[in-house]
C-alpha cells in the first residue's frame, strides 16, 4: 500500500510567505553575545573588550614609535614619549635614563607636559615633576605612593640585560584612572624602548665604522694610485739611467777611438801637405784637412750631445744657445749672447732646429771665417722669431749664396751640406734664412720664423728659400 502524496497547494492557495530578517553589519557586542538593547548583561565581558581595543591601539602606537628606530635615538625617545601619553591621556609624562648608561642615546631625558609641550628646564617644572626626574637620573625612583595616588600616578622601570637604565614616570588627569592593563602596557613600552635604543646606538656605531671603512678605503685607493704612479717614475727613471749610462759609454768609445784616428788623419794630411810641392794636391790636401777638422769638431758636438742629451729636457731656447756658446768652440772665437723681447714657449722641435742652424752657422765661423769674435742675437717680437748670427770674420755673403746654391743642385765633394741642412731647417719652419753683411765686418747669417712654428708638409714643401742680395 503506498502512501500518496500530498497534493500541491493550488494556485488560488499559495505557500505561506518566507519571514526575512534584516540584514545588520557585525560589531564586536554581537560577536561576543552582547545584546546593544540590553546593556547589563554580561558587563565583564564588556569590560574585557574595552581593555581588548585599548591594548590593541596601545600596540599600534608602541609600533609605530619603533618605527623611528633608524632616524636615531632622540627621534624614538620623542615617539615613545608620546605614545605613552597619548594611552593614558597623561598631563605629565617623564623618561630619563640613569646617569652612565646608554650614554650613546640623547636626549638623557625628556618631560611633555599637559598642553604637550616639552619642558627642557628643570628648574622650571613642578616639584613633584622634577624630584621623579632627578631619583630616575640617580636611579633612586621608587613607587612608594598611596592608594589614591596610584590609581593616577604610574611608575615603569626600563631594563636592559636585567638592570635598571632609566624609567618612566606618569600623571594621569582626574577622570582617568591607571589600571593592571596600564601597567601591562607601559611595562612593554618600556622593554622595547631599552631595546630600540641599544639598537640606535648599533645602527649609529655601524654607520660610523662604515663612513670610516669608505674613507679608509678612498685612502687606500689613493695611496694606491700613488704607489704605482711612483712605481712608473722609478721605471721611467731607471730607463734614463739605463739610456744615460748607454749614451755616456758610446761617447766614450767616440771620444778614445774614432776622435782618435780622425785626428791622426788630419796630423798626417798635414805631414803630406808640407811636403808636396804641386799646387793642385796641395789643394785637395787643404780640402782633406778641413773636412778632418770638421769631422773632429762633428764629432765632439755629437759626444757632448750624448752627455747631454737627456739631462737638458727642459732647457729653454735662451739656455741652450748660452750653452752651444762655450762648447768646442777655438779659443781663439768669443761668442756673446743677446736676447730680446720677452721669451715666447716654442715647440721642442722648432727649439732643436733653431739650436741646429746657429750651431752649424757658429761652426762655419770657426773653422773657415778666421773670425775671432761672434754674436749670437735672439729676438721675440710680435708673431715672430727672429735668429742672428754675426761674426768678424772673412766670409762674403754672395759667396756663401753661391755656395748654397751649387750645393743644393748637386755637390760631388759633399761640401757645404751644413748650409743645405740650416736652409731645409728654416723652410721646414716656415720661415726665411738669409746671408748679408754684418755690422762687425763679416757675415750675417739671420733666420725669421713665425710663432708657433710652421712644421707641417705642405709648408715644408711650398715655401722655399728666399736669399736676400744686400
Amino acid at each position: 500500500m503506498t502512501t500518496p502524496f500530498p497534493a500541491p497547494p493550488s494556485r488560488s492557495a499559495p505557500w505561506p510567505p518566507r519571514r526575512v530578517r534584516p540584514r545588520t553589519q557585525p560589531d564586536l557586542d554581537t560577536l561576543t553575545g552582547l545584546r546593544s538593547g540590553k546593556p547589563h548583561y554580561f558587563p565583564e565581558h564588556r569590560t574585557y573588550a574595552e581593555r581588548l581595543r585599548r591594548v590593541i591601539l596601545a600596540l599600534e602606537r608602541i609600533s609605530a614609535a619603533l618605527m623611528h628606530t633608524t632616524e636615531g635615538s632622540e627621534a624614538l625617545v620623542r615617539a615613545v614619549v608620546e605614545a605613552a601619553a597619548e594611552h593614558l591621556c597623561a598631563d605629565w609624562v617623564v623618561f630619563a635614563l640613569v646617569d652612565g648608561e646608554l650614554t650613546e642615546s640623547r636626549p638623557r631625558h625628556l618631560v611633555r607636559g599637559p598642553d604637550g609641550a616639552e619642558w627642557p628646564d628643570v628648574r622650571a617644572m613642578p616639584a613633584m615633576v622634577r624630584e621623579h626626574l632627578l631619583a630616575i637620573l640617580h636611579c633612586a625612583a621608587d613607587d612608594d605612593h598611596d592608594r589614591e595616588a596610584h590609581s593616577r600616578h604610574l611608575h615603569v622601570p626600563v631594563r636592559l640585560d636585567g638592570r635598571v637604565v632609566g624609567g618612566f614616570v606618569a600623571w594621569t588627569p582626574v577622570n582617568r584612572e591607571v589600571d593592571e592593563t596600564d601597567r601591562s602596557v607601559l611595562g612593554i613600552l618600556a622593554g622595547q624602548t631599552a631595546a630600540a635604543l641599544q639598537n640606535c646606538a648599533l645602527l649609529d656605531h655601524s654607520a660610523r665604522l662604515l663612513a670610516r671603512t669608505t674613507r679608509q678605503t678612498e685612502d687606500l685607493a689613493k695611496r694606491h694610485a700613488e704607489l704605482q704612479a711612483t712605481q712608473a717614475e722609478l721605471g721611467a727613471a731607471r730607463q734614463r739611467e739605463v739610456l744615460d749610462s748607454e749614451r755616456h759609454r758610446i761617447a766614450r768609445e767616440l771620444h778614445d777611438s774614432v776622435t782618435q784616428y780622425a785626428l791622426s788623419a788630419g796630423m798626417h794630411i798635414e805631414l803630406a801637405r808640407t811636403d808636396v810641392e804641386d799646387p793642385r794636391l796641395r789643394t785637395h790636401l787643404d780640402t782633406a784637412k778641413d773636412l778632418t777638422r770638421r769631422a773632429v769638431e762633428q764629432l765632439r758636438s755629437a759626444i757632448y750631445a750624448l752627455h747631454h742629451g737627456e739631462g737638458e729636457a727642459d732647457e729653454d731656447l735662451p739656455s741652450m744657445l748660452r750653452r752651444l756658446s762655450g762648447v768646442h768652440m777655438p779659443d781663439e772665437l768669443r761668442v756673446e749672447v743677446r736676447i730680446g723681447g720677452k721669451p715666447v714657449p716654442l715647440p721642442p722641435d722648432c727649439e732643436q732646429s733653431l739650436f741646429r742652424i746657429a750651431g752649424e752657422a757658429l761652426f762655419n765661423t770657426a773653422v773657415h771665417a778666421d773670425a775671432s769674435r761672434a754674436v749670437v742675437r735672439l729676438a721675440y717680437t710680435s708673431g715672430r722669431v727672429r735668429l742672428t748670427i754675426c761674426d768678424d770674420g772673412s766670409g762674403r755673403p754672395e759667396e756663401v749664396r753661391r755656395s748654397l746654391r751649387a750645393a743644393s743642385l748637386a755637390c760631388p765633394s759633399g761640401e757645404h751640406r751644413g748650409l743645405v741642412n740650416m736652409a731645409a731647417r728654416a723652410r721646414e719652419l716656415g720661415g726665411t734664412l738669409t746671408f748679408r753683411r754684418s755690422r762687425l765686418g763679416g757675415l750675417q747669417v739671420q733666420v725669421d720664423i713665425p710663432t708657433p712654428c710652421a712644421t707641417s708638409a705642405a709648408r715644408q714643401t711650398a715655401a722655399g728659400t728666399r736669399v736676400t742680395r744686400r
